[in-house]
């Protein structure tokens, strides 16, 4: 049975969404999509973020488990400013690309509660998370329904 571990060659930051997808078998832009959009509410992608990288172990290390024993924490945080120091020098091709589609994405939210037109008063923070929800249902079953049909 494959373990869910973080990606080092799908990786833009630590490989959290790299390894989130090869997991689930779907591309790893959906992924990355959904943890921009869980952050815009309350920032708890943000949150979920972290702590997957600090709990996933990379699928090559020779104990890869979920989670770590004991005296591990401080060595998987110190990896954390490894991971955070290579991603700057040599970001991924793609992380301006994801980056953008984040800004206009949180611009454009903050956009329209500002305007605060009366057709789009229904929507709320509240809302964001169940619609993410459901969003990611909606990718993870397209995804299994093409994969069926090849």
């Amino acid at each position: 049975m494959k373990k869910l571990t973080r990606s080092k060659e799908n990786k833009m930051l630590a490989g959290v969404c790299g390894g989130l997808a090869e997991y689930i078998h779907i591309d790893a832009v959906w992924i990355r999509i959904f943890f921009i959009l869980l952050s815009l509410g309350d920032g708890i992608g943000v949150l979920v973020y972290v702590v997957l990288w600090i709990l996933l172990p990379y699928g090559d290390s020779p104990d890869a488990s979920f989670g770590f024993k004991a005296g591990e924490f401080s060595q998987r945080v110190e990896n954390m400013g490894q991971d955070i120091h290579q991603a700057t020098s040599n970001p991924h091709p793609n992380t301006m690309k994801f980056i953008g589609f984040g800004l206009v994405v949180i611009g454009l939210f903050y956009l329209l509660k500002v305007l605060n037109l009366s057709w789009l008063a229904w929507f709320n923070r509240e809302m964001l998370f169940p619609i993410l929800l459901i969003l990611g249902g909606v990718i993870l079953l397209y995804q299994a329904v093409r994969k069926n049909e090849r």
